[in-house]
Protein backbone atom coordinates (compact mmCIF):
# COMPACT_ATOMS: atom_id res chain seq x y z
CA UNK A 1 0.00 0.00 0.00
CA UNK A 2 2.57 2.28 0.82
CA UNK A 3 4.50 2.10 -2.83
CA UNK A 4 0.97 3.57 -4.09
CA UNK A 5 1.96 6.90 -2.52
CA UNK A 6 6.08 6.86 -3.36
CA UNK A 7 5.73 8.45 -6.58
CA UNK A 8 3.70 11.61 -4.10
CA UNK A 9 7.10 11.30 -1.29
CA UNK A 10 9.74 11.41 -4.41
CA UNK A 11 7.99 14.65 -5.87
CA UNK A 12 7.32 16.25 -2.37
CA UNK A 13 11.02 15.60 -1.86
CA UNK A 14 12.12 16.96 -4.82
CA UNK A 15 9.94 20.12 -4.46
CA UNK A 16 11.60 20.77 -0.71
CA UNK A 17 14.76 20.30 -2.20
CA UNK A 18 15.07 22.17 -4.61
CA UNK A 19 13.37 25.36 -2.46
CA UNK A 20 15.84 24.80 0.13
CA UNK A 21 19.02 24.41 -2.38
CA UNK A 22 17.78 27.95 -4.56
CA UNK A 23 17.26 30.08 -1.30
CA UNK A 24 20.71 28.12 -0.03
CA UNK A 25 22.50 29.19 -3.15
CA UNK A 26 20.61 32.35 -3.05
CA UNK A 27 22.15 33.51 0.46
CA UNK A 28 25.79 32.26 -0.56
CA UNK A 29 25.78 33.75 -3.86
CA UNK A 30 23.49 36.82 -3.46
CA UNK A 31 25.25 39.83 -3.49
CA UNK A 32 25.02 41.97 0.55
CA UNK A 33 23.72 45.64 0.41
CA UNK A 34 24.04 48.31 2.78
CA UNK A 35 20.83 48.33 4.97
CA UNK A 36 19.43 52.06 5.21
CA UNK A 37 16.34 53.60 6.56
CA UNK A 38 15.82 54.84 3.71
CA UNK A 39 16.04 51.47 1.54
CA UNK A 40 13.70 49.68 4.26
CA UNK A 41 11.34 52.18 4.11
CA UNK A 42 8.24 51.47 1.67
CA UNK A 43 7.97 53.57 -1.60
CA UNK A 44 4.62 55.49 -1.81
CA UNK A 45 5.37 57.44 -4.97
CA UNK A 46 7.96 59.92 -3.46
CA UNK A 47 5.60 60.74 -0.33
CA UNK A 48 6.65 59.85 3.33
CA UNK A 49 4.67 57.18 4.62
CA UNK A 50 1.54 58.09 6.49
CA UNK A 51 -0.89 56.34 8.90
CA UNK A 52 -0.24 52.80 10.09
CA UNK A 53 1.04 49.62 8.27
CA UNK A 54 -2.59 48.10 8.62
CA UNK A 55 -5.41 49.90 7.28
CA UNK A 56 -8.52 48.96 8.86
CA UNK A 57 -11.38 46.87 7.18
CA UNK A 58 -14.78 47.10 8.49
CA UNK A 59 -16.47 44.09 9.76
CA UNK A 60 -18.85 44.02 6.73
CA UNK A 61 -16.02 43.36 4.29
CA UNK A 62 -15.43 40.04 6.17
CA UNK A 63 -19.04 39.51 6.16
CA UNK A 64 -19.61 39.96 2.23
CA UNK A 65 -16.87 37.72 1.85
CA UNK A 66 -18.51 34.62 3.95
CA UNK A 67 -21.28 35.01 2.16
CA UNK A 68 -19.95 35.18 -1.48
CA UNK A 69 -18.12 31.93 -0.21
CA UNK A 70 -21.51 30.40 0.38
CA UNK A 71 -23.34 31.68 -2.50
CA UNK A 72 -20.36 30.54 -4.64
CA UNK A 73 -20.33 26.68 -3.39
CA UNK A 74 -24.31 26.80 -4.24
CA UNK A 75 -22.53 27.10 -7.72
CA UNK A 76 -19.92 24.50 -7.21
CA UNK A 77 -22.92 21.92 -6.43
CA UNK A 78 -25.22 22.65 -8.85
CA UNK A 79 -22.83 22.51 -12.19
CA UNK A 80 -21.86 19.05 -11.42
CA UNK A 81 -25.42 17.98 -10.71
CA UNK A 82 -26.36 19.60 -13.68
CA UNK A 83 -23.92 17.90 -15.18
CA UNK A 84 -24.95 14.27 -14.90
CA UNK A 85 -28.73 14.87 -14.05
CA UNK A 86 -30.11 12.62 -16.47
CA UNK A 87 -27.01 9.82 -15.56
CA UNK A 88 -28.90 10.34 -12.35
CA UNK A 89 -32.83 9.81 -12.74
CA UNK A 90 -33.27 5.68 -12.78
CA UNK A 91 -33.69 3.35 -15.68
CA UNK A 92 -36.97 2.16 -16.48
CA UNK A 93 -36.41 -1.34 -15.23
CA UNK A 94 -35.24 -0.52 -11.32
CA UNK A 95 -38.80 2.08 -11.46
CA UNK A 96 -42.02 0.81 -9.38
CA UNK A 97 -44.69 -0.47 -10.99
CA UNK A 98 -47.48 2.37 -10.71
CA UNK A 99 -47.87 5.35 -13.38
CA UNK A 100 -47.59 8.24 -10.89
CA UNK A 101 -43.84 6.40 -9.72
CA UNK A 102 -43.04 6.06 -13.36
CA UNK A 103 -43.33 9.45 -13.91
CA UNK A 104 -41.94 10.63 -10.82
CA UNK A 105 -38.51 8.58 -11.55
CA UNK A 106 -38.69 9.14 -15.66
CA UNK A 107 -38.02 13.00 -14.92
CA UNK A 108 -35.53 12.28 -12.28
CA UNK A 109 -37.58 13.23 -9.39
CA UNK A 110 -35.53 12.06 -6.45
CA UNK A 111 -32.80 13.60 -7.96
CA UNK A 112 -34.78 17.19 -8.92
CA UNK A 113 -36.58 17.42 -5.09
CA UNK A 114 -32.93 16.80 -3.58
CA UNK A 115 -31.37 19.63 -5.56
CA UNK A 116 -34.60 21.78 -4.83
CA UNK A 117 -34.10 20.96 -0.76
CA UNK A 118 -30.62 22.09 -1.16
CA UNK A 119 -31.86 25.38 -2.72
CA UNK A 120 -34.49 25.88 -0.54
CA UNK A 121 -31.99 25.95 2.40
CA UNK A 122 -29.93 27.76 0.83
CA UNK A 123 -32.87 30.53 -0.19
CA UNK A 124 -34.17 30.13 3.57
CA UNK A 125 -30.23 31.47 4.27
CA UNK A 126 -30.27 34.46 1.62
CA UNK A 127 -33.63 36.03 3.17
CA UNK A 128 -32.09 35.77 6.67
CA UNK A 129 -29.38 37.76 5.57
CA UNK A 130 -31.13 39.94 3.62
CA UNK A 131 -33.79 40.98 6.45
CA UNK A 132 -31.39 41.29 8.96
CA UNK A 133 -29.61 43.49 6.35
CA UNK A 134 -26.24 42.35 5.09
CA UNK A 135 -26.29 43.29 1.84
CA UNK A 136 -27.25 46.89 3.00
CA UNK A 137 -23.55 48.55 2.67
CA UNK A 138 -24.93 52.25 3.63
CA UNK A 139 -24.90 50.78 7.33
Amino acid sequence: MLYEFFPIFVQAFVAIGFAVTALGLSIVLGQKGKETTAKNSPYECGMLAQGSNQPRFSVKFYLIAMLFILFDIEVVFMYPWSVVFRDLALAPAQVPADIFSKIFYATGGPVMWSMFSFLGILFIGYVYCLKKGAFDWSR
